[in-house]
């Protein structure tokens, strides 16, 4: 038999927690529910015709293109740098090390419009960088250049901070018997290291492309925002609903929310399978 004051006591647990997930639920409900479900319903509220028509104007869709390009390029040399720093964090000791990782960690903490403006001083026409390749006839802002470099500098940190820690973990024993019996160094990464990497790598890889996708400070800084050419997509929902094209703005802006959700979905399910991963 319970005693009843054992009762009272589980019974103010269930209750704390009761309220504990009812705040929790609408809070997530009020910040980021009814906000998501807003752009479906204002994007739809003319019609499937209308919203079909909107993502298919000319701008839009090279809006769109653009967007896939630069993640296209940024995401593989964000897995190829987040892997060669994990590597070098965790494999080596060398002088600077904690500096290294902190520079790593950097765009965490500066604002991607600052970022944006600190490319724009280097590799403008007037720039350190920028003046100097500006002489061969080579522009490395307004165009996809610039829109790639300010992407590869916000989402850089992201492989890398979810490899590093298992890295550590794992430690060097496998690699180092590998190499024992007779393993070049390509052998035992794709065959010791990447296998104990891979869902790490492809976390930080979903966070990265995610990132990449929905950037929006610093690309409208180094871009030009010159239409129907360097707008990506974040830039081209605000061209759209500053012109007044509500519908359109919406339209465009359901993209961003699907690709926001299936990231979500895609890294609760690592995290749920592969907890190690994160």
């Amino acid at each position: 038999m319970v005693h009843p004051q054992v009762k009272a006591l589980r019974r103010r647990r269930s209750l704390k927690r009761a309220a504990l997930v009812l705040v929790a639920v609408a809070f997530a409900a009020l910040i980021m529910g009814l906000p998501s479900v807003a752009i479906f319903a204002r994007a739809f509220s003319e019609g499937i015709g209308v919203y079909a028509s909107g993502l298919l104007e000319p701008e839009t869709l090279h809006a769109i293109k653009l967007t896939v390009i630069t993640a296209l390029i940024a995401l593989p040399v964000n897995i190829a740098f987040g892997i060669c720093a994990a590597w070098a964090v965790t494999r080596f000791r060398f002088p600077g090390r904690r500096v290294l990782i902190t520079i790593i960690e950097l765009p965490f903490s500066i604002s991607p419009i600052v970022a944006g403006l600190c490319y724009l001083l280097v590799y403008g026409s007037t720039g350190l960088v920028g003046s100097y390749a500006d002489q061969y006839g080579i522009q490395l802002m307004f165009n996809l250049t610039g829109i790639v470099l300010v992407s590869l500098f916000v989402t850089c940190p992201f492989v890398a901070r979810e490899v590093i820690p298992l890295m550590e973990v794992a430690g060097r024993d496998q690699e180092e018997a590998a190499l024992t019996l007779g393993a070049n160094g390509w052998q035992t990464f794709f065959h010791v290291t990447l296998p104990n990497i891979r869902w790490a790598l492809l976390y930080g890889a979903i966070l990265a492309n995610a990132r990449v996708i929905g950037e929006f400070g610093a690309v409208s800084v180094v871009s030009g925002n010159i239409r129907g050419e360097t707008m990506t997509l974040p830039l081209q929902v605000q061209l759209l609903y500053d012109d007044y094209n509500v519908t359109g703005a919406f339209a465009a802006a359901t993209i961003l929310t699907v690709i926001a959700v299936i990231t979500l979905v895609l890294r609760s399910a690592i995290e749920s399978r592969h907890p190690q991963a994160h």
